[in-house]
């Protein structure tokens, strides 16, 4: 293993170059990104080959591959360049006025359905020359929350997911269960029964990627029966209206969905449980203003979309 003190003794302009190559997988797209020439970033592969020992590009036909050293740097380096560029652009006061930031908040689309206009109205008045920018969640993102969030300013999650970061509840929701407005088979009463002989439409799925409801269901001894998986809640309605599909939703979001959504909602026959909304964020983050301010900013923003108090 090579020692953090060796970090010292190389040119991180390889870092640049190292993100560009694994990006664009072609030295000559990478060259024509950084506005170097192609024997020059050629040169700088080299370096980067005798540094891992590694390929990390190789020939197949008319294209270049990644090795598996190379697919795992991917991600890393543009990490990695996104701590870089922030201990550079730090300042000693943070005036939201005057920033040109960019900042990165990663959430489902059921929390930018909730969150996403109020925040966005006041993250424009506050900071109007910086940037706001939302990334969807994922299982991966989320099971490496820690890794994540060194390189994404907030992420906003129930709690379930993750562990052991500093966090600020934001609100409270309940589960409710959906199913189609023409589905005559079940009554306004939601039996057990029905939660099990009915096929479902549920987000995410596998041992970690599943919402807390559907967590807790199995703990109640319930395996629904999945028909359809998908990675959006705000898809589920199509996926269950017209269908004898059920699914758990958040209440939140059936209240903001369209009349005509062609779904009702049921309350769930046995205990689910609530769903706690947090924003999380890494520890190095927990004193620097300019993040300090977007989380003031999200937690105000679900205050005023919610109901609660700021």
């Amino acid at each position: 293993m090579r020692e953090v003190g060796n970090v010292a003794n190389l040119d991180l302009n390889l870092l640049v170059s190292l993100d560009a190559l694994l990006q664009h997988r072609s030295v000559t797209k990478a060259a024509r990104q950084l506005g170097l020439s192609q024997p020059a970033l050629s040169a700088a592969l080299a370096r980067l080959r005798r540094h891992f020992g590694d390929e990390l590009l190789y020939r197949v036909g008319n294209e270049y591959r990644l090795t598996p050293l190379a697919a795992e740097l991917r991600q890393r380096t543009r990490l990695a360049l996104e701590g870089v560029a922030r201990v550079f652009s730090a300042q000693p006061e943070f005036q939201a006025v005057d920033s040109t930031r960019e900042f990165t908040v990663l959430v489902s689309d059921y929390g930018l359905t909730v969150l996403g206009d109020t925040l966005t109205r006041l993250f424009t008045d506050a900071a109007p020359r910086a940037r706001l920018r939302f990334r969807p969640t994922g299982p991966d993102l989320v099971g490496r929350a820690e890794h994540t969030l060194l390189g994404t300013d907030l992420m906003l999650v129930p709690h379930g997911f993750v562990t052991d970061l500093p966090h600020h509840d934001l609100y409270r929701d309940r589960w409710v269960v959906v199913a189609s407005t023409d589905n005559v088979h079940i009554d306004e009463v939601l039996t057990v029964d029905d939660l099990v002989t009915f096929p479902w439409v549920v987000v995410f799925h596998g041992q970690t990627a599943s919402t807390p409801a559907t967590r807790q269901l199995r703990m109640h001894g319930i395996e629904p029966h999945i028909q359809v998986v998908t990675e959006s809640f705000l898809s589920v309605p199509n996926l269950v209206a017209g269908s004898n599909r059920i699914a758990i939703l958040q209440e939140r979001l059936v209240q903001l969905l369209p009349l005509d959504a062609g779904i009702r909602t049921m309350q769930c026959p046995v205990d689910i449980g609530e769903l706690v909304e947090a924003m999380w964020w890494h520890p190095v983050y927990d004193r620097d203003p300019e993040h300090a301010f977007l989380r003031d900013i999200v937690s105000l923003a679900a205050s005023m979309s919610t109901g609660g108090e700021p």
